[in-house]
């Protein structure tokens, strides 16, 4: 994002330098570069916030408060729904070494830096053996109905187009029962329609101390925060089928 932004900023302003003669289209150039300014300085600000390697460590406060949900049996199989680097499949296998971690992701073009391999190779740079990564799609997972005795993810369903509630619902699907589930993600309405609705939908299809907790609060991330990152909405869906 940062090197897209710094790019679109470069490109409009070498345009808006050699056009600067056609002054409408000057003036239109230099507010496009004003505004891939803003978004590089937002991304290079949203970078430094998730980095693990910053003072804020956001991504880690998310990924490791996500992964303390989840309590598998030994023998046990947990799913990750849009792995992207491994991070979550990771954590959760690292507390739950007599279990198994699955984790899937498109790893499409959008996201050209996370593969199957980069998830592998943080796996063994962790020193996690109990994990392994495939291809999947989260609106259509390839496992049976009640597989998994625990499911999760991160900041996923609300890059998907379409009905979102339907692809938490396709996740559940894989829960075996009395299995539990913790997934994040910026659960607002624009997004997802009525959570709270949901919730008791759950409720009412016989899903056990169903709950959707703001992240917003302090405990992933302030109400600053959430508002300028634009995450307002961000919450963990947790319970138990």
């Amino acid at each position: 994002m940062i090197y897209s932004f710094l790019g679109g900023m470069m490109l409009s302003l070498v345009l808006c330098l050699l056009l600067r003669h056609v002054k409408w289209l000057a003036i239109v150039l230099a507010v496009i570069t004003v505004f891939f300014c803003l978004l590089t300085v937002w991304s290079i600000l949203m970078y430094r916030a998730f980095s693990y390697d910053g003072k804020r460590r956001m991504s880690a406060q998310i990924i490791e408060g996500t992964a303390a949900r989840v309590k598998l049996p030994a023998g046990g199989k947990c799913l990750d729904v849009g792995c992207g680097s491994g991070a979550l499949a990771i954590a959760v296998a690292k507390r739950n070494p007599q279990a198994s971690v699955i984790g899937i992701d498109r790893w499409g073009k959008e996201y050209a830096s996370f593969s199957k391999a980069l998830c592998e190779s943080n796996a063994k740079a962790e020193g996690v053996r109990n994990t392994t990564f495939q291809q999947g799609d989260a609106t259509h997972l390839d496992f049976p109905d009640e597989t998994f005795d625990a499911v999760v993810s991160n900041y996923v369903y609300h890059n998907i187009p379409g009905d979102r509630q339907a692809y938490l619902l396709e996740t559940l699907r894989t829960l075996k029962k009395g299995g539990t589930f913790a997934l994040h993600d910026i659960f607002s309405k624009s997004k997802y329609g009525d959570m709270q609705a949901f919730v008791r939908k759950l409720r009412d299809m016989g899903y056990q101390k169903v709950a959707l907790i703001d992240t917003t609060d302090g405990m992933f991330m302030t109400p600053f925060e959430a508002r300028w990152m634009a995450l307002s909405g961000s919450a963990l869906l947790v319970g138990i089928k």
